[in-house]
């Protein structure tokens, strides 16, 4: 752990401390892309009652006024006159309509519920890959905010050493060279200042539209994510927990029911339907309401080839499907180790940059005793202090890279905000 600075930030005590765990909490119910990514798989959710409706009776009234320009009367021998059509004439009409074999809707309905895994799934890496932007930019900000207090610092230490110089130049004990390198490097300690001020400015302001309020937030720099050890335990992770693999799978599966849905399209389908029909019209049997129950079959032996086209064309979905499946697959594998090689080459380079810092901070130490005896120059002590500063900037990058390595190798693993 790298020990933080006595020197901080000058923040309002009204500014609130924004924690890591609040950030992602309020990207969950805020963030845009996510509420976008959910009010779509609302939608892709009706995909299987989209499906069932064909297989479920439909029913249907209607009714019908028509004004005819002549009446016609039928009178029987013997028997009683009919109206056939009079003047004004009223009809209404129910039907019910039910399917009884339907054979290409079987596949519809089990690939509507396959379709909906599919979209569950990608909204949970939409929802993983949108947090982990979060994360990132979190830690961003944070290290910056470290930066702000490493380069105010050294910025307070060279005033302080520009003012005892200055009186040391006027009472005649050093050159005015002395005096141009304590102002270059006052200076120079007021540019780096207003350049870490800027980053944590920009990264803070991307980090607040991430999760959707005002940047009106401070930091605290979160320790490094903790990583499992084991290469090949996150590589079978990985396989089994990222939903982007998921996904790849069930779309293959989703290919092969397509395929087998234009082979359900070869077989015939039977349906039935029952009509009521009530008019002020009796007609030739001399009643107002008919009713009429119907039985079909359908067989389509000849289409001109499209089920054959279709047939074609899914097994090349399929083909298409089952590479990007293994594609998926090996993408996982491959950012899996790679994301452990970045982690492994960032916690040694963290290790490195600790270790400078502790001897920047020794040497800067010692520069500063030898200095008060009068053993040192303030070249001497400038160096050191500017030596100090890089090597806290220097450490605060790598402790970034480290915490960023680790997130990255924990979302390679599917580990990562693995649960909604």
């Amino acid at each position: 752990m790298i020990a933080l600075l006595a020197v901080t930030l000058t923040v309002s005590a009204a500014t609130p401390v924004l924690t890591l765990d609040e950030a992602l909490q309020a990207a969950r119910q805020n963030n845009l892309d996510l509420k976008v990514a959910r009010a779509r798989l609302e939608q892709s959710r009706l995909l299987s009652n989209r499906a069932w409706a064909g297989y479920l009776p439909t029913v249907s009234v209607g009714g019908s006024y028509t004004r005819n320009s002549n009446e016609a009367v039928v009178t029987l021998p013997g028997g009683p006159t009919i109206v056939i059509q009079p003047f004004d004439q009223f009809s209404a009409q129910a039907e019910v309509r039910q399917a009884i074999i339907a054979p290409a809707l079987i596949p519809a309905i089990r690939n509507a519920g396959i379709a909906e895994d599919v979209a569950e799934l990608n909204t949970d890496n939409a929802r993983r890959e949108i947090l982990f932007a979060v994360a990132q930019a979190y830690f961003g900000a944070a290290s910056y905010q470290e930066a702000i207090r490493a380069t105010q610092f050294l910025l307070d230490v060279n005033k302080a050493r520009e003012s005892d110089t200055q009186k040391r130049f006027d009472a005649g004990t050093v050159t005015r060279v002395a005096l141009l390198r304590a102002q270059l490097d006052r200076a120079r300690a007021e540019q780096d200042l207003v350049r870490a001020r800027n980053a944590f400015a920009s990264s803070r302001l991307a980090l607040a539209t991430l999760i959707q309020r005002d940047a009106d937030f401070t930091l605290e720099l979160p320790p490094v994510p903790q990583v499992p050890a084991g290469q090949e335990d996150l590589v079978k992770q990985a396989l089994e927990q990222r939903p982007d693999v998921a996904a790849a799978r069930r779309n293959l599966d989703l290919a092969l029911g397509r395929k087998h849905g234009v082979w359900f399209s070869y077989a015939p389908s039977v349906g039935f339907s029952g009509v009521y029909r009530l008019s002020n019209a009796a007609g030739f049997t001399g009643r107002n309401d008919v009713w009429a129950l119907t039985l079909s079959a359908q067989w389509t032996l000849w289409d001109g080839g499209i089920r054959e086209i279709n047939l074609r064309e899914e097994s090349a979905r399929v083909a298409e499907a089952t590479a990007q499946q293994k594609q998926a697959e090996a993408r996982a594998v491959e950012e899996v180790s790679r994301a452990r090689l970045e982690y492994e080459n960032a916690q040694a380079n963290l290790s490195k940059a600790e270790e400078a810092l502790g001897l920047a901070r020794e040497t800067q130490r010692l520069t500063e005793i030898s200095f008060k005896a009068g053993v040192a120059t303030y070249l001497e002590v400038a160096d050191a202090n500017s030596a100090l500063t890089s090597a806290e900037v220097g450490a605060i990058s790598e402790r970034l890279q480290t915490s960023l390595a680790a997130l990255r190798l924990l979302r390679s693993a599917g580990a990562f905000e693995a649960k909604e």
